[in-house]
């Protein structure tokens, strides 16, 4: 702005020589980036209010306002810590309750090593409610993309759950979300999908549209049919674990696209995966990036069947490599051990505290990542890395630079936690090459994902 005003000595130079342009916000109030009115023929994907959509019910991620001791990859660090931050709080609410007074806040004790407190948790306190540890409240999350963490999951103890218990029910409950980025800016990825509970900003501000919706199961409501089957094809419901499972997407919306497709047979799966093959099309989320920046996705029926199901297979291979990013094959970099072969490593030269890229000077002499490499540790650098693994950007990052970032050792500094991603390899998966491996597998997945983005049909819905 400097520049232009310098250029023309004045504001009023510019004004003489007439290049004022002149900007009429629309109905949306948009003054710039205004979006695409023809967004608001297509079916909505999601909506609070009583109108036709696509889903029955979406839900923002996990918010627990104390991620430090409500994340970790160690599942006995995760219930040790819980158990302290329990027992804290228990100590003292009790010491309030037998106080007899009415303000509570002189019996808070702000101890960040022991406990850490919300709005939500003193409001508990407040009610003057004793806290109990269940194990079925630990359960497996995706904090961050490609990032798996145990998470505690507890009305209580997380600030706010949403409607996350209708989607992740109980421990065993099998789902698929579709994640949208609700801070999406037009760059990468809008979606990406989970077979796990979803934290708020795993994707952005992560709205999540889920496969199927549970509802506790009331003893009238279980009907065996004429098969003695606890599963109905028609209603598109079932009943595990003392809930009954519903479909997520709406009938009205099924209804649509037969409409639109009447001489082909769809089901509300087809439609699930039709829409995470359509929301990784660049034309779609280039044509429509100021409506997809400020509201929720609208999901447009293409012209032909053919592309229907093209955009729907599309969809189902995308979910296939990123719900299961951690056993497709890893990609073969080349590992550098020094004057050891990979094979004479032992599990103790796998562990890894931060990964990192050199730096190398670009053509213009700045100092700049050098994205083929990566410094694992002190005993292994990974070389050969494609440039275009880079091209797969989720929630506003490469995938692989995910990995790069959380497969690391953190610790916090008000309570002095640490999150140790090796404990996750080790405990859990069994496996110290876990985080290398995994930084391989998605190399991958992110070479894989841009080959069906790159085959995905026009979009062709004029």
């Amino acid at each position: 702005k400097l520049d232009i005003v310098k250029q023309h000595s004045s504001i009023a130079g510019i004004s003489a020589a007439n290049l004022w342009q002149e900007i009429k916000p629309d109905e949306h109030g948009d003054w710039i980036n205004q979006r695409d009115n023809t967004f608001d023929n297509f079916i909505m994907m999601g909506s609070r209010k009583n109108q036709t959509k696509l889903f029955k019910e979406f839900s923002l991620g996990l918010t627990t306002n104390r991620d430090t001791w409500a994340y970790t990859r160690s599942y006995n660090e995760a219930i040790n810590k819980i158990s302290l931050l329990v027992d804290t709080y228990n100590e003292q609410v009790n010491s309030y309750i037998r106080s007899h007074s009415q303000d509570y806040e002189p019996y808070i004790e702000y101890d960040t090593k022991k406990i850490s407190w919300s709005r939500g948790l003193k409001k508990t306190f407040s009610k003057k409610t004793i806290l109990k540890i269940n194990p079925e409240s630990m359960r497996t999350s995706l904090y961050r993309p490609f990032d798996k963490q145990f998470v505690y999951f507890d009305r209580l103890l997380n600030e706010y759950v949403y409607k996350i218990p209708q989607i992740f029910s109980h421990i065993n409950a099998t789902n698929l979300v579709i994640q949208i980025n609700s801070k999406f800016s037009g760059f990468g990825s809008i979606a990406l999908i989970s077979n796990c509970l979803p934290d708020l900003h795993c994707n952005g501000d992560s709205q999540c549209f889920p496969l199927y919706l549970y509802e506790e199961t009331k003893n009238d409501q279980i009907d065996f049919g004429n098969s003695g089957s606890l599963f109905s094809e028609q209603s598109g419901t079932a009943n595990e674990n003392g809930y009954t499972r519903k479909d997520g997407i709406s009938d009205e919306g099924l209804s649509h696209f037969e409409a639109a497709y009447p001489e082909e047979k769809i089901s509300k799966e087809d439609i699930f995966y039709y829409v995470y093959g359509l929301l990784h099309s660049p034309e779609y989320r280039e044509r429509y990036a100021d409506n997809l920046s400020k509201e929720l996705p609208r999901i447009p029926c293409v012209k032909t069947a053919k592309d229907f199901w093209r955009f729907s297979q599309a969809g189902r291979d995308l979910a296939e490599l990123h719900i299961n990013y951690e056993t497709v094959e890893p990609y073969p970099v080349t590992l550098d051990c020094g004057k050891r072969t990979f094979k004479q490593l032992e599990d103790k030269d796998f562990y890894v505290t931060k990964m990192k890229r050199p730096k190398v000077k670009n053509a213009e002499g700045k100092s700049v990542n050098d994205n083929t490499t990566v410094i694992y540790n002190h005993a292994i650098t990974v070389r050969d890395i494609p440039e275009e693994a880079y091209h797969y950007v989720v929630n506003g990052k490469a995938a692989i630079e995910w990995v790069i970032e959380r497969q690391a050792v953190t610790t916090d500094k008000k309570s002095g936690i640490v999150n140790d991603a090796n404990d996750w390899a080790i405990e859990t998966m069994g496996n110290a090459k876990y985080p290398l491996e995994l930084l391989q597998r998605v190399i991958t997945v992110s070479l894989e994902t841009n080959k069906i983005v790159k085959g995905l049909p026009k979009l062709d819905i004029d």
